[in-house]
Parts: structure tokens; sequence; C-alpha cells
């Protein structure tokens, strides 16, 4: 247990970052699931619409220190070149 003034205010930068942090890794997290129902719905126009929401949550993430940004930018990647398969099975 926090034995003096400064651990104990340590203690509580702590839980209000990590509780911040959570915050924000949850949002992603909700960005990305549209992302995914919309490419498991097939409809591209959505999909694209939803990626463009999904993207500066991701880097906004990655900008706060809660994500790194090589898994970002391999999420990123991914979802991309599925949006974009989506137009050549639709075609």
């Amino acid at each position: 247990m926090a034995n003096n003034a400064s651990a104990r205010k340590r203690i509580r930068q702590t839980e209000k970052r990590t509780e911040r942090n959570r915050m924000r890794r949850s949002r992603v997290r909700t960005f990305l699931r549209k992302v995914e129902l919309a490419i498991a719905g097939g409809d591209k126009s959505t999909a694209a619409e939803a990626f463009k929401g999904a993207e500066p949550e991701m880097q906004r993430a990655v900008s706060k220190g809660v994500l790194h940004r090589n898994t970002v930018a391999r999420k990123l990647s991914r979802l991309s070149a599925r949006i974009k398969a989506l137009s050549a099975v639709a075609a």
C-alpha cells in the first residue's frame, strides 16, 4: 500500500489514466465492429463510410499511446483490403 502522499497521488493518476484508456480502447472496438458488420453485410459504400469513421479513432488511439502504431496500420490495411475486395465480388 502507498506510504506517502506522492505514491497515493500516483495511484490516483494511474486509475484515471487506466479508465481513460479503457474508454478509448472500447470506442475503437465499437468503430471496428461497425466496419466488420458493414463488410459482413456486403455493402461497400456503408463499409467505406464506417471505415472513414474508424480510421481517425484508431489514429487517435495511437497518438494517445493506447494502441501501437504498427497494430493500427496492420488493422487498417487489412480492413481496407477487405473493403476493396467487396467491389471485386460484386462486379
